[in-house]
Order: structure tokens, then C-alpha cells, then sequence
């Protein structure tokens, strides 16, 4: 499976706001960084990335955020307001002309603020990923990406066998019926896509420009916990459901793994390290609130997320005949009677790397 060519959110503005949510609990983090940047370098013109922007309104409104915080620290510091240079980029597939479309939204809300009328404001898409160049050398200043960088750039290779058939048969993840050689795949894998992501970054970051990484992990050295692996384990058993139906194949479910690895605090801390161009200012562990809303359980919200986040990649995998209202009805209610068994506790990580 080519994941850059497959791998787009379905629905992901109207399904997204567990990670919303996730993003927003630590808003005041990625404001006090950009204000420090722009503080300590003040640029005439601030090259601000989003990488894995997505699509839908959220793509801007973090933008907006940004411009309004810096309006402060502009008249704080008596410096006039930088111009700014807003990169978003995500993969190939994803849906940028909505992103446009909001555009003339973005723009109206901004001059709304008598004191940003001569803001000016320069947005650009920038397709790819990120686990390759991106930009120009030196042209940034702030990097932001917010649940993105969970993904892998591919699914580990070392999951499959001489004959090319996975070794982690009925699980789409790291699981308790997994061997070592699973995790220490998914691991291998990790170490070799965050140190290059670091690597590109630190090319296009000018010297004292940081980062702010929000992504999901674990708590623990245990790949296995009562967090983001539970929730793979879910898929795996919503998915065994539809074999025993019979509306997919069990030799389908067997090859389906997910390029996706929940990092603990001590290997994000670690490949920083060994990487060299960065230092680490900050690095947090935090829980979303996992109440419903909207008339909506727990489970259900979930199962909206995970369909939004993984629609293409089933359907490219399993066929367009994959009942996915029936899989993921399944995934809700199976969340929330586990969730009266016992909590499930998926946590978060935000990072924030001073380009040394």
C-alpha cells in the first residue's frame, strides 16, 4: 500500500473533535511558543508550517489563533507586525480546495481587528510528506502539527515474512498475541521516520525556530496498555466480526496492518537526542476529557473519528464492499462496554524542539 497516495480523512471537519479537543487543552503551549520566537528573532516575515493541516475549518482557525497572539506581542515588544508566511501541507490526497474555499472567511475575521487591517497574510498549500523536503532552507520559524506525526511512513516492512505474509495475523496493531518481533518492527520503524523528520525540519527551521508537536503515545515501555493500542485492539475484534459475517475475507484481515506507532516519552526524548539538531524545551503528557456530547456516547465519537481517519485506507484494503457503517457501529458500541469494564485512557504528548 502506497500511503501517500491512499491515505486521506473522510468527513475528518465534521468528525474531528476529540482531537480538537486535544489540541485545544494545550493551545496555550504552541501560543507561548510562537510568542517566544517572535519575540526573541523578530522577523519582518514569519514562515509559520502546518504540517498535516487536514482539511475544513480547523485547518485555519489555529492560523488565526496565531496571528491574533503575535497582534499582542507586537505592541508588548514595540515592534510592527510581521508579515506572514502560512505553509500548509499535508499529503497529495487531501482535500486543499476546501481549505481555499474558507479562505475569504479566514481573511474577513482577521480584519475584523481594527488593529490587523494592514496584516498582511500569504497562504499556500504544499502537498507531500513530511517524511521528506518539504521547504526552502531556513524559511521557517514555527513548525506546528497537530496528531500527525503518530503515522509512520509506511507500515514496517520487517511484519511480513520470504513470502510476504504478516507475522502479526489477526491484529492491526501491537497486541498481546503479537511476538517481540512485531513491536520491535513498529519501533525500528519509528526511530528511522522521526530522526529523518527531524533531520528535513532542522533544514528548513532558521537557527532558534521551534516546534510543536502534538501526538498520540503511551505511558509506559508496555507497547500493550489500557490507551491507544486498546483502541487498535477494538478494530481488530470489529473487524473479526465482519470475517465471521463473512462480508470480508479472513486472508484480508490477516495482511492488514496499520503504519501507526504510539512512542513513549523516553523514545521521543531519545531520537531527539541522538538527532542532534534540536533541544527539548518541553515535553507533556495529557488526557482529553472523554465525556460525549451532543447526544452522542464516548464510543460512538470515537468510531466517527477512527472511520474519518481510516475510510480510505479500509477501502483501499478490504474493497468498496466493506460494510463500514456495520464495522464501526460495532467499534462504538464495543468502546463503550469496555469503557464500563474498565477506563480507557488514550494519552497525548506535546513537544516543543528549539532548532539549535
Amino acid at each position: 500500500m502506497d500511503v501517500e497516495k491512499v491515505f486521506h480523512m473522510t468527513g475528518y471537519a465534521q468528525n474531528s473533535s476529540l482531537q480538537k479537543k486535544g489540541s485545544d487543552m494545550v493551545k496555550h503551549i504552541t501560543m507561548e511558543t510562537i510568542q517566544q520566537v517572535y519575540s526573541e528573532v523578530k522577523p519582518r516575515s514569519i514562515g509559520i508550517a502546518d504540517l498535516g493541516c487536514s482539511s475544513g475549518p480547523n485547518s485555519l482557525s489555529i492560523i488565526k489563533d496565531m496571528v491574533q497572539a503575535l497582534e499582542g506581542t507586537s505592541h508588548k515588544v514595540s515592534h510592527p507586525m510581521p508579515e506572514f508566511r502560512v505553509y500548509l501541507n499535508d499529503l497529495p490526497t487531501n482535500d486543499f480546495n476546501s481549505v481555499f474555499k474558507s479562505l475569504p472567511d479566514f481573511y474577513r475575521d482577521i480584519k475584523k481587528d481594527k488593529n490587523q487591517d494592514d496584516t498582511a497574510i500569504f497562504v499556500g498549500a504544499y502537498p507531500g510528506s513530511f517524511y521528506g523536503r518539504l521547504f526552502p532552507c531556513s524559511c521557517l520559524h514555527f513548525i506546528y502539527s497537530s496528531y500527525s506525526l503518530h503515522w509512520l511512513s509506511k507500515v514496517p516492512p520487517a511484519l511480513y515474512d520470504e513470502r510476504g505474509e504478516s507475522i502479526n495475523k489477526g491484529n492491526v496493531y501491537i497486541s498481546e498475541s503479537s511476538s517481540p518481533i512485531v513491536s520491535q518492527a513498529y519501533y525500528n520503524q519509528f526511530q528511522e521516520d522521526f530522526v529523518l523528520f527531524l533531520k528535513l525540519r532542522s533544514k528548513e527551521l532558521v537557527t532558534g525556530g521551534r516546534m510543536v508537536l502534538i501526538l498520540l503515545g503511551r505511558k509506559g515501555q508496555d507497547h500493550v496498555d489500557r490507551g491507544n493500542s486498546f483502541l487498535w485492539e477494538i478494530l481488530s475484534r470489529s473487524l473479526a466480526i465482519s470475517v465471521s459475517r463473512g462480508e470480508i475475507e479472513r486472508g484480508k484481515l490477516d495482511s492488514y496492518e496499520v503504519h501507526f506507532y504510539a512512542a513513549s516519552r523516553n523514545e521521543i526524548e531519545d531520537e531527539v537526542r541522538r538527532e542532534g539538531s534540536f533541544e527539548m524545551e518541553r515535553l507533556e503528557t495529557f488526557e482529553t476529557e472523554r465525556g460525549g456530547g451532543n447526544g452522542k456516547s464516548y464510543g460512538t465519537k470515537v468510531a466517527m473519528t477512527v472511520r474519518a481517519i481510516l475510510e480510505s485506507l479500509l477501502r483501499d484494503h478490504f474493497g468498496n464492499g466493506i460494510d463500514l457503517d456495520n464495522l464501526f457501529n460495532n467499534y462504538g458500541k464495543m468502546v463503550d462496554k469496555e469503557m464500563v469494564k474498565e477506563d480507557i485512557k488514550p494519552i497525548s504528548f506535546v513537544v516543543v524542539l528549539k532548532k539549535l
